[in-house]
């Protein structure tokens, strides 16, 4: 059944203003998400998912309380109910299409503004109120995400993808622990919200908080450039005045970890579908 109509009195009592056939649902890969005028109704799509939930509102409280220089989703309501849920206020705006970046003034204007963004979630690293309430990258982080890629994800690939997960975990060996800024952890182009205001796009916020982490900033330009592009985060880079030495290495080796990590939480999860989506290329 149709999410709207499978949660119909839930959606009505939690988003009275809005009629059901307005809604828009989006599919993330830990929620459903149910998107009404003002706010917006988590629903997680599996058990473990639901027990992050409170989690998952406290990280939300404390990021809006930072001066990021754009909106975050605020959390309004939690139920612990039959289904749990999570009520916040929809942010503004819309994600960027990847093509309209092929207008260089526009480009510019977008680099500009993603630039501020990781500038300000740097910043905000260095917060010891920060540091306190969020969670900090393990020091052998990628260590055991290789180990347990093998040890749970291995026997469901072909031999060929096999070897290809092994020259991508052989390479996370090198990567230094850093933990000197929040990294959203998925700060790809679908998270990413815009306006265009007077034909430019405009920043307006940034969702889907979920695997928000103290750690290496080039995990975020790693998603980044699967969003948009090499060109693209050159330019943010440059704007930016980000050190160039060794950064385009560590973002090219996470951005190969992409597939596994969305294999592995699928996998812990019960996800089936976003597990056969993480492994095609490893089958």
């Amino acid at each position: 059944m149709e999410i709207r109509e499978a949660y119909r009195p839930l959606l009505s009592r939690l988003l009275p203003e809005d009629e059901p056939g307005s809604l828009v649902v989006r599919q993330g890969q830990f929620h459903e998400v149910i998107m009404g005028s003002e706010r917006v109704v988590c629903l997680p799509r599996t058990e473990a998912a639901a027990a992050r939930l409170p989690g998952r509102a406290a990280v939300l409280r404390t990021l809006a309380g930072l001066e990021l220089g754009f909106r975050v989703p605020r959390p309004l309501l939690e139920g612990d109910g039959e289904p749990p849920f999570l009520v916040l206020t929809r942010v503004p705006g819309a994600p960027l299409e990847r093509d309209v970046l092929d207008d260089a003034q526009t480009a510019e204007a977008a680099a500009g503004q993603y630039a501020l963004l990781l500038a300000g979630l740097r910043r905000a690293g260095s917060d010891p109120a920060v540091r306190a309430a969020l969670p900090q990258a393990a020091g052998d982080r990628w260590r055991q995400f290789a180990v347990d890629v093998r040890t749970e994800l291995f026997m469901l690939m072909s031999d060929e993808g096999r070897r290809r997960a092994e020259r991508e975990l052989d390479a996370l060996d090198a990567l230094p622990h850093l933990t000197e800024a929040v990294v959203h952890g998925d700060l790809g182009a679908g998270n990413v919200l815009w306006r265009i205001v007077d034909g430019m796009p405009r920043l307006s916020g940034v969702v889907d908080w979920d695997e928000v982490t103290l750690g290496d900033p080039a995990e975020d330009l790693a998603a980044t450039t699967a969003g948009y592009g090499e060109e693209f985060v050159t330019q943010v880079l440059s704007l930016g005045g980000w050190p160039a030495e060794g950064l385009a290495w560590r973002i090219a080796v996470i951005r190969g970890t992409f597939a596994l990590q969305q294999a592995l939480s699928a996998h812990r999860d019960g996800d089936a579908e976003q597990l056969a989506d993480g492994l095609a290329g490893y089958r």
